[in-house]
């Protein structure tokens, strides 16, 4: 066949004639060729690809280590996919990578470091863009801590609320998400806490276990961080608090000195205080386009930069989420939307 789309042929005499064939056939026939061919150098990137970022992962130098790290840490933190790790990585290696990026135990911070301010003179917050290379946050500064609170959904031990009902509820001008609670297999409906939960000094939850992680404020509108029993919490007059874990700095000094802290790449929401009492909250978007999360060292950066003395990660992935002024600031990674959940901190 030539380029025409013409043969020839020979007619019961042995006559030559020429035949014109369809032109349709001609072109379908070089798409097909031209598909194929795209097909194969697509493959063939695929396939360098592939083969290159293996390569990094398992390359036995920085920064090509600290990847692999990342790599694993966040797939063995998600709930569905940690497969991404144990299909590449054994049991002791993924071990030793967990264990390399685990966070120190800093002990429970000491609630006399801090001078809260508390007056009406100031009493204003401010938002604060913290996006960066990778993600998308914000950290809200609230001058007065005394205007910071733990709210819960009206229907505990039943289902959750969103962060817009929960400032309807309270009317408050901020509002983001709070402590642990039980979500079996990412299909709970958010309304049962775990650990302790406390609000206005009502204690609305608490396992039956003899001590709990608190992250709270006390009667001097402290932030307080620490391994407590329920005897302890009542006697320190916590009036506020949530369970959740790691405490990300202690008396001005980070927990993470080596490594990102273990946990990954993710949506991260934490809470924090200076050291004159001013509470910053932070919320970082993960899991999209243009924002994939952050680190819990990450985090803990950013909040040391902008003069956290204590400061507390609090339940991430899919339930961070910031409500300021009216309306979500952030952009929730559940691809439903905002989650509901049980607890909330709260800026009246």
């Amino acid at each position: 066949m030539s380029n025409t789309g013409i043969s020839r042929s020979s007619d019961p005499r042995g006559n030559q004639r020429l035949q014109r064939k369809p032109a349709g056939i001609y072109y379908y026939s070089r798409r097909k060729k031209r598909l194929r061919q795209a097909f194969i150098g697509m493959f063939a990137s695929f396939s360098i690809f592939v083969l290159c970022f293996l390569g990094f992962l398992f390359a036995p130098v920085e920064p090509f280590e600290s990847l692999r790290d990342l790599w694993v840490t966040s797939a063995m933190t998600t709930l569905h996919h940690q497969y991404l790790a144990t299909f590449l990585f054994s049991e002791a290696e993924i071990k030793k990578i967990m264990d390399s990026n685990k966070i120190a135990d800093l002990g429970n911070s000491h609630p006399d470091n801090i001078r809260t301010q508390g007056t009406v003179n100031n009493s204003g917050t401010e938002l604060i863009d913290i996006s960066q290379k990778g993600f998308k946050g914000y950290l809200l500064k609230i001058n007065d801590p005394a205007r910071v609170q733990v709210a819960a959904t009206r229907y505990l031990g039943k289902v959750g609320e969103k962060a817009e009902d929960i400032a309807k509820e309270n009317g408050a001008s901020a509002v983001i998400n709070g402590g642990v609670f039980d979500d079996p297999q990412g299909t709970g409906n958010g309304g049962q806490p775990l650990g302790i939960l406390i609000s206005d000094g009502q204690i609305l939850h608490k396992d039956p276990v003899s001590s709990f992680d608190i992250i709270g404020l006390n009667r001097d509108n402290v932030l307080v961080l620490g391994h407590y029993t329920l005897t302890q919490i009542k006697q320190m007059d916590i009036r506020d608090a949530v369970t959740f874990s790691p405490f990300l700095v202690v008396d001005g000094k980070p927990s993470i000195t080596y490594g990102d802290g273990g946990w990954g790449i993710a949506p991260r929401t934490a809470i924090g205080q200076t050291k004159d009492g001013t509470i910053l909250m932070l919320v970082i978007d993960g899991r999209q386009v243009g924002s994939l999360g952050a680190t819990l060292k990450d985090v803990q950066d950013i909040m040391l930069q902008y003069g956290a003395y204590n400061v507390a990660n609090l339940d991430g992935g899919a339930s961070s989420v910031l409500y300021y002024n009216g309306k979500i600031i952030n952009h929730p990674s559940s691809r439903y939307g905002e989650r509901s959940i049980p607890s909330f901190f709260i800026v009246k």
